[in-house]
């Protein structure tokens, strides 16, 4: 019986936490600039949630609490102008050498795209 309670609370926290963290959250609603640019806005969601429940005597039938949070960080826009499409982060700039190798991997896989593209 006690496992059935503890499931409906995990059930009813997962579930509020589904409500907070839709696909909207994460890539939001596009946005149209009189220039012709879309701007679609990026976010990272981080989620978790515990739940706990004991019955401690014959007396006290269950005990049981849950609990959960949602971390909305915005990461930065897509930029869609003219058929190309470009991330502009809004993150804080890389803190150390292994962050700034990270940052710099689209940027040479799009100069060896554009070197490939001048050989042909």
């Amino acid at each position: 019986m006690e496992d059935n309670r503890i499931n409906e609370l995990m059930d009813t926290t997962v579930n509020k936490i589904r409500q907070l963290t839709d696909t909207n959250t994460i890539i939001g609603t596009p946005i149209n600039t009189p220039d012709g640019i879309t701007l679609i806005p990026v976010s990272r969601v981080s989620f978790g949630f515990a739940t706990g429940g004991a019955s401690g005597s014959r007396s006290v039938n269950f005990t049981g609490a849950n609990g959960g949070g949602v971390k909305v960080e915005p990461m930065g826009f897509f930029v869609i102008k003219d058929g190309t499409c470009r991330m502009v982060s809004v993150a804080p700039p890389p803190s150390n050498t292994m962050e700034r190798i990270v940052e710099m991997v689209p940027d040479i896989l799009d100069r060896i795209e554009n070197m490939t593209k001048k050989e042909e």
